[in-house]
């Protein structure tokens, strides 16, 4: 979810609004859309969660098949029909690790364990206004800003918690800084980015560093104000992105060096998602105004090796201006087709966008509210 508070909170009063038009928790019935199968590699398809709009209790999950090209809708639902809630409040992150998928349900405080293969629900895990997750070494980690949402300057410091992947249970948590968002694991490191997006114009600016064996805060690097995205290159370089301020202070990406924690290049250019395969980074820029009440788009790739700004365009022209509102993004590690989804209005069903290398569309379809956060499905996978 993008963290433009004031923005989300408006559209929360919506949803309630028009949530009062619906029938309370609203069941989802699975569709399937046969689309143009893909050559089944090391990936055998992909996870999209979508996020809902906040307050609707209407996240869901979607899975493409590689292999038969279906892609089914609200995989989720049609798999445990018991869960009369549906997967719950504001789907904010994804991801698979060993046979097992991690859903990051925010604004219900959870973080829902399916099995990667029939999504049937393994676990609930209680985490408070949890956001994001990554994986190493048998371990999950989850960022959480410990607090309601809502809006004011006396939110707590935010946590990460440390989820044994076997047992499927909390064993260690660490205090970060204020409204965690996205974190990165280098070596013996994890790199957590502090937002303190619930307190404009007091926001944070830190990266917060934990070394992973003793589970504790080691320091803070200091690097620009709403941070959010972060993402390590195979270097071990970190692709770090501030939002900056919605009014006077421009959004940013920042490169940090994580031999020595310190900052080594600025790219003025907005970064509202971000993913790095092989030797590119791969950027949405969506930036919003306060001042102008309007969004400067931009979709750019940079070298990672070189640290230089592509002037190329990974989207044709054709999907870039038929886009609304550019939301979601991954790119398949071995075809390296790119995925980009359209949240348009923000209540409606998205659009999912498949593009190849070479700049050809694939195919377009019909997705869940808020199409946002990908996790794609491997052969192989480790036990746990």
């Amino acid at each position: 979810m993008k963290t433009n508070f004031k923005f989300w909170l408006i559209l929360a009063f919506a949803a309630i609004g028009f949530q009062g038009c619906q029938e309370e928790d609203p069941i989802i019935p699975e569709e399937v859309e046969v689309l143009p199968p893909e050559v089944v590699t090391t990936v055998q398809g992909f996870y999209l969660l979508n996020e809902g709009n906040m307050n609707m209790n209407k996240a869901s999950l979607d899975y493409y098949d590689y292999e038969t090209g279906n892609y089914r809708r609200n995989v989720y639902g049609q798999a445990n029909p018991e869960a009369t809630l549906g997967l719950g409040d504001v789907g904010n992150d994804i991801g698979i690790y060993g046979t097992k998928i991690y859903a990051v349900i925010n604004n219900s405080n959870k973080i829902e364990v399916m099995d990667a293969v029939t999504t049937k629900r393994l676990k609930v895990i209680d985490v408070k206004n949890c956001r994001y997750i990554t994986f190493a070494n048998g371990k999950a980690y989850a960022s959480a800003y410990d607090g309601e949402v809502q809006l004011g300057d006396n939110s707590p410091n935010g946590f990460v918690a440390e989820i044994d992947t076997t047992s499927l249970q909390i064993t260690r948590t660490v205090k970060v800084g204020r409204q965690p968002e996205e974190m990165a694991v280098v070596g013996n490191k994890l790199y957590v980015a502090n937002s303190g997006g619930y307190s404009p114009p007091n926001y944070e600016r830190t990266v917060s560093v934990i070394d992973l064996k003793t589970f504790t805060k080691t320091k803070d690097i200091d690097v620009a104000i709403n941070l959010h995205r972060i993402e390590a290159d195979s270097d071990g370089d970190l692709y770090v992105s501030s939002r900056g301020d919605y009014y006077d202070v421009r959004s940013k990406l920042f490169v940090i060096d994580t031999k020595t924690d310190n900052i080594k290049k600025t790219f003025d250019i907005a970064c509202s998602n971000l993913t790095i395969v092989g030797d590119k980074a791969y950027i949405i820029g969506s930036e919003f105004s306060y001042s102008t009440f309007d969004w400067i788009i931009n979709y750019s790739m940079i070298d990672v090796k070189t640290e230089t700004l592509l002037s190329e365009s990974f989207l044709p022209k054709a999907i870039r201006d038929e886009i609304k509102t550019p939301y979601g993004l991954a790119v398949d590690p071995i075809s390296l087709n790119v995925f980009i989804t359209d949240a348009g209005d923000y209540v409606s069903p998205g659009k999912l966008y498949c593009v190849d290398k070479n700049g050809n569309t694939k195919f377009t379809v019909i997705t869940g509210d808020i199409p946002a956060h990908f996790a794609f499905k491997l052969k192989k996978t480790i036990k746990n």
